[in-house]
């Protein structure tokens, strides 16, 4: 069911996207008077199609990893004499520029749009408290304490996990002075403190920034309380109840979920001694693990008990609502600074500041539909609007085959007032071609080391 689900989320992800990207191409190839053969989402056999009043087909194909808009263009073949008028290459320099820029633009307004959605139904965040700190750390040799709340870094506001999080990855791979202005809880003072960087995560595969500096942010302990009981299993059978504790297994204490499902799943089909808090009593039983399978092949214990999840500090939880307004300006802006982290991204990548091992390809980008879709709605408009900014960004990059890449031809031929020769446009398409395939190659590589 989680992998149907998975793909289920990514074939919607990649069905929007790729579908506001063409239409993109398509609105504004027809406002120029250029006409339309083909809006093909998905490549392959098609698997739906149907044709419009002014004769352009629509399809639905079978391989949903993209799509493409066939106009009427003299450099694909013989265009007949009646649609010479209507070809792609006919039409002024600005108007080809201009279809070739609308579909990463059509990726920035869905994003703004998407955005929007989400700030219009309100942010919710966790306060950043530290937890504790690693020894030697950045964060502790800048001088943090535990209990101290982050309110800034660089002198940018950090109100949640998610906003720390995002301001500390701009920094990968940077060496150099890292402030942070922090506050004690119910306290109104803020200190200000200084930390050094120097190639911070520049190696890491998978950088965790807030672990990378040291910082444990506190969460509340969650402890081995059964929230809901699955009828017939183990759990059920050992007369477990909702709201029973697990005080120990086999005589070990079982201080927190976590310590208890590792037990567990280390000890499929074994009988395990348990101690059991319910209410003011203490009750004995036994369980026995039923033997499943886990993603990676092997075989883990399972027993059918849910967790009961602790409630946060209610003065830990920052809640941000605007009004339509309001949303739609920071829809604008996070556009803008997810675009902006990106580009930087980019440049960190080509000058060797961070490691090509951070590029992610489509089974990182299953994975995380799967599991934004999981944290509700606004999570996974979130990684759409993310995703869509993504392919804005990268489409634009001045690689042929890319549009970027087509935009620069058109931009030269605007500056020398003749188009760029066949045969350099030739050698940059085989050249950009190189480059968009290696890359897919090494982003799929990646991905596989990962799993």
């Amino acid at each position: 069911m989680a992998l149907l689900q998975t793909v289920f989320f990514t074939l919607v992800a990649l069905g929007v996207l790729v579908t506001f990207h063409e239409f993109g191409h398509f609105w504004v190839a027809r406002r120029c008077g250029i006409k339309v053969l083909r809006f093909s989402v998905g490549f392959g056999t098609p698997l739906f199609r149907w044709r419009d009043r002014l004769g352009t087909e629509f399809v639905l194909a079978a391989l949903p990893l993209g799509g493409y808009v066939r106009m009427v263009d003299e450099r694909e073949g013989n265009v007949p004499e009646a649609d010479l008028p209507y070809a792609f290459t006919r039409k002024p320099v600005w108007q080809r520029m201009a279809v070739v820029a609308a579909g990463p633009l059509a990726n920035f307004i869905l994003a703004v749009l998407l955005y929007w959605v989400v700030y219009a139904l309100g942010v919710t965040g966790i306060a950043p408290v530290i937890g504790s700190l690693k020894p030697n750390s950045v964060a502790e040799r800048a001088g943090l304490e535990a209990g101290q709340e982050i309110v800034a870094v660089d002198g940018e506001p950090t109100p949640t996990w998610q906003a720390l999080n995002e301001r500390l990855v701009r920094r990968i791979g940077e060496s150099g002075p890292i402030s942070f202005r922090v506050k004690l809880p119910e306290d109104s003072l803020q200190y200000e403190y200084q930390g050094e960087l120097r190639d911070w995560l520049n190696d890491a595969e998978q950088p965790d920034p807030i672990a990378g500096l040291g910082i444990v942010l506190y969460s509340p302990q969650i402890l081995p309380v059964a929230a809901e009981i699955v009828p017939g299993d183990p759990a059920d059978r050992a007369g477990l109840l909702s709201g029973d504790q697990i005080l120990s297994a086999d005589g070990e204490p079982m201080p927190d979920w976590s310590t208890w499902v590792n037990y567990v799943r280390a000890r499929p089909g074994q009988k395990i001694g348990l101690l059991v808090k319910r209410g003011e009593d203490r009750i004995e039983t036994t369980v026995v693990p039923k033997a499943s399978v886990a993603e990676d092949g092997a075989k883990i214990g399972q027993v059918g008990m849910s967790v009961r999840v602790p409630e946060w500090p209610k003065e830990m939880i920052r809640q941000s609502d605007y009004n339509l307004f309001e949303a739609l300006g920071q829809g604008l802006s996070q556009t803008w600074n997810t675009s902006v982290l990106i580009l930087d991204s980019v440049k960190k990548m080509l000058v060797g500041l961070i490691s090509a091992k951070h590029l992610s390809g489509p089974i990182t980008i299953a994975k995380v539909a799967g599991a934004s879709a999981q944290y509700g709605l606004t999570a996974y408009l979130g990684f759409l609007a993310f995703l869509s900014v993504s392919l804005g960004v990268l489409n634009l990059l001045p690689i042929p085959v890319l549009d970027g890449g087509h935009l620069m031809y058109y931009i030269i031929e605007a500056v020398k007032g003749r188009p760029v020769s066949e045969k350099i446009q030739m050698m940059g398409f085989r050249i950009g071609m190189f480059l968009v395939i290696g890359l897919m190659l090494l982003a799929l590589y990646n991905d596989l080391m990962r799993l």
